[in-house]
């Protein structure tokens, strides 16, 4: 049995990571840090939890003395702050996975860009490997040391990277991102507060969201992104607009496709002509670690609208992260991520 830590469990992912390494069978949650909770019940910040742990926080500072406690340490810590105390995590565990930004992006210069600050751990940057199986696993089977992906960035970069690695596409990709209110997390601040955000569908980053330059780097094209707050809890979509080089069919993404997804079990395509759900749909993904892409090509077949959905946190975090380690121990994808969503829901 496999024990795990998970550093900042009292937010929505690292109660999200809670959730799904209890339920894991190969797994036993050893500890859970939170600053602010420490001494409380696991339950008292995911009720879900009930009955199903009674663990309890610990502080953050308990990591270094409880080391040999712990295989796999889980980091859910704040982005800009994870950096600077990397190396310290570093020596903690065989095995590290960070569901922060800060280890995503391989230029340290596109970092401070879009992170407005310098990185300060550059030296750390290469070491991390990108943790999304289906473009990575190869790699995941042996690293210690994986950098967990954004939401949006991973609907992006399933919908948009396979038809790039076919030469099927030219020019700027042109992502429209809308998210969930949990993708903003548990301390949001009062433009999140329910009588805000009811209703709203709310613009928060018009230009240069940081997820674009993940799309980017993993796709090798040039991208603009703008992101949507909309009235669900969960949930991520992503409508990217595309340009089709000369030549290009329909059936030449559909087999873009099926050549990158064939045998992975998470991510399917649905792109059908008629139906309630006939493209991605992120509502029915809900507690799932699918994540669904599609497209539609125009009438003149020139451009192409591609479409990626999921559960923010769980294929586009928490799920992801343990995805990772089922590829790293080699164990099958889908220990301990069988649920495969609701509908209605």
């Amino acid at each position: 049995m496999l024990r795990v830590a998970v550093a900042g469990g009292s937010g929505y992912i690292g109660g999200e990571l809670l959730r799904l390494l209890i339920g894991h069978p190969r797994v036993e949650v050893a500890l859970a840090t939170s600053d602010s909770l420490a001494g409380r019940r696991l339950d008292s910040a995911h009720p879900n939890l009930r009955g199903r742990t009674d663990l309890t926080f610990v502080p953050h500072d308990a990591l270094p003395e409880r080391r040999d406690s712990y295989d796999v340490l889980f980091l859910a810590l704040p982005h800009k702050r994870t950096m600077g105390a990397m190396a310290g995590h570093l020596e903690l565990a065989d095995t590290v996975i960070d569901l922060s930004g800060d280890f995503r992006l391989r230029d340290p210069r596109v970092f401070a860009d879009y992170y407005e600050t310098p990185h300060t751990a550059p030296e750390l940057i290469g070491t991390f490997t990108t943790g999304l199986p289906e473009w990575h696993r190869d790699e995941l089977r042996t690293s210690d040391r994986i950098s967990v992906p954004g939401c949006m960035a991973t609907a992006g970069i399933l919908a948009v990277r396979p038809l790039a690695e076919a030469g099927l596409l030219t020019g700027e990709v042109a992502v429209d991102a809308r998210t969930g209110s949990s993708g903003s997390g548990v301390s949001a601040g009062p433009a999140n507060l329910h009588a805000e955000r009811s209703g709203a569908m709310r613009l928060f980053a018009p230009t240069s969201h940081r997820h674009e330059a993940e799309i980017a780097q993993s796709t090798g094209l040039p991208v603009r992104m703008t992101a949507t707050g909309v009235e669900a809890v969960r949930g991520v979509q992503v409508l990217c607009r595309v340009q089709l080089a000369d030549g290009v069919r329909e059936a030449d993404l559909r087999g873009a496709y099926r050549k990158a997804y064939d045998g992975e079990p998470f991510v399917r395509t649905v792109a059908y002509k008629r139906g309630a759900y006939r493209l991605p749909e992120p509502k029915i993904l809900s507690g799932s670690n699918f994540c669904d892409v599609g497209f539609v090509v125009d009438p003149h077949g020139t451009w192409a609208t591609l479409v990626g959905a999921l559960d923010n946190l769980v294929k586009g975090g928490a799920g992801n992260a343990v995805q990772c380690l089922n590829v790293r121990y080699g164990w099958p994808d889908e220990t301990g991520l069988e649920f495969f969503g609701l509908h209605p829901n």
